[in-house]
């Protein structure tokens, strides 16, 4: 039985949100959940949430039931999401657009 969580339009680039993806790939989801906790990078806190969101998913399904220490993270991914374009200053009064990006997270779990 799988279970899928997705977060979508999270602050952050997708680039550094998959390298902490590419950590708790195909581990337990207790496991992933203790790494989570202790790693002092910005992106792992909604990634947290879309691992415990996932967890949820799967334990609330009305067919089974399914303890915590028997799912793991069967996939994550993390796709760019859309940019918001501002404009930040430089010298001589020019102007330059910057990039804030976003990253859409999807993890499903399996038992």
């Amino acid at each position: 039985m799988e279970a899928r969580a997705t977060a979508r339009q999270i602050r952050g680039s997708a680039r550094k949100v998959r390298q902490i993806a590419d950590l708790i790939r195909g581990k337990s989801v207790q496991n992933a959940l203790d790494i989570l906790q202790f790693l002092p990078k910005a992106a792992a806190r909604p990634i947290e949430k879309t691992v415990r969101s996932a967890a949820a998913n799967a334990m609330n399904v009305e067919d089974d039931v399914v303890d915590i220490e028997d799912l793991r993270i069967k996939t994550i991914y993390v796709d760019g999401g859309p940019m918001m374009k501002r404009i930040y200053y430089g010298p001589r009064g020019m102007a330059s657009r910057m990039k804030k990006r976003t990253s859409h997270i999807t993890v499903v779990v399996a038992d």
